[in-house]
This record gives structure tokens, C-alpha cells and sequence, in this order.
């Protein structure tokens, strides 16, 4: 290894675990340097491209390893997500397990773990990429009209608050939140979920990764707005065109993370009914625990 690109959180106090990387980086003659990618992170260290580490190290939470993942992509460089913070879907490394992931990753001992992502074809421009998802909302008062087909056939149109497309990645986030399903790691597939669809019976849609999907959307008088992966943006654009890229970034994976089903219990998102609860609750008091 020459050199680790850090990527950091643009608020949070990172110098714990910086100074890990930086310690274990000292000891084994590799360079640090930074990579920015929103443009208002702390300068912690000298600025580098991409395509100039061996990996990215993103410190912070989710939103950052997106951050480094769509960084990384086009330089084909593997990001390891620290969790600083909170531990999420991506950020699965903790601090005090830093310098061993390094280890690993030098040595050679580590799984690296494809991350698809969305991409988003509007005519005449090059194609965008996200790894969470793509939101369509409205702007102001009233509904927009979202119109979808997939692979040429008509699926429904309705009115209301949206829709949002995710990759399995970004199936725990947003679109979970908003009642659509949750595809398990590994899944090769992606899922649309219409937002507060007025009328009519509009389900959330899951599409494997062979099958595209066009979206029209008529934004009404209040307008629309756009988020790609949970960033305002502009595509310009009332139709648009997606489909799935596997592998079209890496995580690396070192062993001993924390699963993604045990990461959404431990944090509630994902939890047992009352009365599952309230039955083991009654197990325990009866065999005095």
C-alpha cells in the first residue's frame, strides 16, 4: 500500500479515528491524504484523487460512505466504512476495529463486496449513478403524476406525493420508511414505492436486475423536486429512464461485521410484534430470568 484516502463527516469530530489511521499509516510508511466530496468537510489532511489511494476510508456514517462510494466508483477503488456515530447498513467497521481492518486489507485478507447502483438515463446526457435512491417529491402545494412502465408495459399512474427507487442497499432507509419492502443483501434487484398515491391501488414494485423501468413524472402547478441519494439535484427532465449496474462499486469486508438484519433489530427499525415480545418477556419471568 502507498496511500489511504480518507473521506470524513463533514460535522462530526473525527480525530479519534483518523488518528488511528494515521498511527497505523506512520508505522508502515503509507501516505494519508484526504478526499473531499461535498466540498465543506474539515481539511484534516492534504487533498488526493481517488484514483490515487489503494482504498478509501470513509469515517462517519451511512451518508458518508455514499459519499465515498460514488467517489470511489469511477476510480474502481474499494471504500471501508467506519461507523462514527452510529453503526449503519454501510458503515459497519467500529473504531477500536480500525487498525486490524488496515491490517487485513494490506494483507490481502479481506471480502470485497459489490454494491450495485441505480443509474438514470435522460435523454441526450450522460447516465447518473446512485447507491441509495432516487426520490421524486412534490415541491409545493398539490400532487405530482407519476406515470411507470417496465421493459415497455404500462404499470400504473397516480397522483400524490412521489416515488422513490432504491437499490437493496438503500431499501432500509427511505423506502422502507415510507412502507415498501426490504430486499435482503445479496438481492439483484431494485424497488419503486409510490409516495401517498391517492386512489386507485399502486403497490411498491420490485424489478429484477435485467428488467428497466421508465418513470414520467408531470409535476403539477406546485412542482417537483429531486433527491439523489439524499441530495437535492436536478435532472432536468420529466422522464427518465433506470436500470441496475451491478458491482458498479466494492466495500471491503474483513469478517466479524455486524449483520445487516442484526443492524436494523439493534436499532428498532426492524422489531418483533407486542405480542411476541410480551410472550418472552412471560418465558423469562417464569424460568426466573
Amino acid at each position: 500500500m502507498r496511500r489511504v484516502g480518507v473521506i470524513v463527516h463533514p460535522t462530526r469530530d473525527v480525530s479519534e479515528p483518523l488518528a488511528v489511521v494515521t498511527g497505523w499509516a506512520a508505522e508502515r510508511g503509507v501516505e494519508v491524504a484526504q478526499v473531499f466530496v461535498l466540498g465543506h468537510e474539515p481539511v484534516l489532511a492534504p487533498p488526493t484523487e481517488p484514483s490515487r489511494c489503494d482504498v478509501l476510508v470513509a469515517i462517519g456514517g451511512d451518508g458518508t460512505v455514499l459519499g465515498a462510494l460514488r467517489a470511489a466508483a469511477p476510480a474502481e477503488r474499494p471504500v471501508l466504512g467506519v461507523a462514527y456515530g452510529s453503526l449503519g447498513v454501510l458503515a459497519t467497521t467500529l473504531p477500536e476495529g480500525l487498525a486490524a481492518a488496515l491490517d487485513a486489507f494490506a494483507g490481502g485478507q479481506w471480502v470485497p463486496r459489490p454494491v450495485p447502483a441505480l443509474e438514470i438515463h435522460v435523454e441526450g446526457r450522460p447516465a447518473r449513478q446512485v447507491f441509495n435512491d432516487l426520490v421524486v417529491l412534490r415541491a409545493g402545494a398539490g400532487q405530482v403524476t407519476v406515470a411507470i412502465a417496465v421493459d415497455g408495459e404500462p404499470y400504473a399512474a397516480f397522483g400524490g406525493d412521489g416515488l422513490i427507487a432504491s437499490t437493496q442497499a438503500g431499501s432500509s432507509a427511505y423506502t422502507f420508511a415510507a412502507g415498501g419492502p426490504l430486499l435482503a443483501p445479496g438481492t439483484d434487484a431494485y424497488v419503486l414505492t409510490p409516495l401517498a398515491p391517492h386512489g386507485g391501488s399502486v403497490r411498491p414494485l420490485v424489478l429484477g436486475a435485467g428488467s428497466g423501468a421508465r418513470v414520467e413524472v408531470d409535476p403539477g402547478h406546485g412542482g417537483a423536486r429531486i433527491e439523489l441519494d439524499g441530495q437535492p439535484a436536478t435532472l432536468d427532465a420529466d422522464a427518465f429512464d433506470l436500470s441496475l449496474s451491478p458491482g458498479r462499486a466494492t466495500l471491503v469486508r474483513v469478517g466479524g461485521e455486524e449483520g445487516v438484519f442484526a443492524g436494523l433489530r439493534r436499532r428498532g427499525i426492524v422489531a418483533d410484534s407486542p405480542r411476541v415480545v410480551a410472550r418472552a418477556a412471560r418465558e423469562r419471568n417464569a424460568r426466573g430470568g
